[in-house]
């Protein structure tokens, strides 16, 4: 018995440290996946170019992913952690959430709108859109439950509508490229919004 207990110890100190090892393969691929995408068009993205970043053979990149539309979901999960992270803020602080939501688009925003507009043309991409909207909808929800909680009940989804549609990539998108708005003017402009919109859905004739 003490033989076998033996012989299992090193075995399992060996399979721990190669699931690691692999682990920490799969995250530098996906790093490397998620730098290029902030910066390129998903369908420019190679294989190749990844794997070169990753420092690994693309056959280790097939392997661990099943191939680009594969990556990309896993490295939207990674993504989608990373913005949580950036937009977290206690519910109901309209200035901070602001704040955090466009400093969350100022890493993101470019890739997201890139990523919209290629939807239509790949089901992968269009995955990870339907995705988002139901992420940033959640946020949303979460981020102003008081506001909304305070309405009644028929009122609640135009409400959280209306927030959605405010606090939207696409309203950063305007500001910040279209406008050419520095990110501080953004946010005051995105906060003035925010805050109107709340003065609308408590107004008693909302």
């Amino acid at each position: 018995m003490k033989l076998a207990s033996a012989v299992t110890k090193p075995r399992r100190y060996v399979q721990r440290a190669r699931a690691q090892a692999a682990q920490a393969t799969a995250r530098r691929i996906i790093d490397a996946f998620l730098a290029r995408l902030m910066t390129q068009w998903f369908d420019e993205i190679t294989l190749e170019r990844v794997a070169e970043d990753a420092g690994v053979t693309v056959q280790t990149t097939v392997r661990r992913f099943g191939g680009k539309d594969g990556l990309l979901a896993e490295a939207v999960k990674v993504l989608g952690t990373q913005i949580v992270a950036r937009r977290a803020a206690p519910a109901g602080k309209v200035e901070r959430l602001v704040a955090n939501v466009v400093e969350d688009y100022e890493h993101t925003g470019d890739a997201v709108i890139r990523l919209l507009a290629l939807e239509a043309r790949h089901p992968a991409v269009r995955s990870v859109a339907e995705f988002g909207r139901r992420e940033h909808r959640r946020w949303v929800a979460a981020a102003f439950t008081e506001a909304l909680d305070r309405l009644p009940f028929p009122s609640r989804q135009r409400a959280l509508d209306a927030l959605v549609v405010t606090t939207d990539v696409y309203v950063w998108k305007l500001l910040r490229r279209d406008m050419r708005k520095s990110p501080g003017a953004t946010t005051r402009t995105l906060g003035a919004l925010v805050r109107a919109t709340l003065a609308e859905l408590a107004s008693p004739r909302s």
